[in-house]
């Protein structure tokens, strides 16, 4: 990792990005409690890993890095992820949205909102992506 992703990390951390990968874990969790939520239990708890250091990875879809559909990105991925919407798609996007509209307050917070706006856009529709490097 990059000396500047290292240091927007950390203030990432400070600023705002705990709390939301806080969020995303718990959600894993709730996830991975039930049986039924098992299968979105992994990809949210890849997500808060995400969350917690975004600067440096990307999240695309999955089958632009394999090359291959799969069932995450076919149309059980879209069924997964119309289900991931209801459950806890919407509120870990008003989080990260509601963080970003604070931190775009200040100048040096956009940067930091920018990331926040593209998680909330991650959270409405995880299934079928992956985190690579930058």
């Amino acid at each position: 990792m990059a000396p500047v992703s290292i240091l927007l990390n950390l203030l990432w951390i400070l600023i705002g990005g705990a709390w939301m990968a806080f969020g995303w874990l718990v959600a894993s969790v709730i996830m991975a409690i039930t049986i039924v939520g098992l299968p979105w239990a992994r990809a949210a708890f890849n997500i808060a890993v995400y969350t917690l250091l975004p600067f440096g990875s990307k999240a695309v879809r999955r089958d632009e890095v394999t090359g291959m559909s799969d069932i995450g990105t076919g149309p059980l991925g879209v069924l997964g992820n119309i289900v991931w919407f209801v459950l806890a798609g919407w509120w870990l996007a008003l989080g990260h949205l509601v963080t970003a509209v604070v931190l775009a307050i200040t100048i040096i917070g956009i940067p930091f909102a920018w990331a926040h706006l593209k998680l909330a856009g991650i959270a409405l529709w995880p299934i079928g992506k992956v985190i690579v490097p930058a």
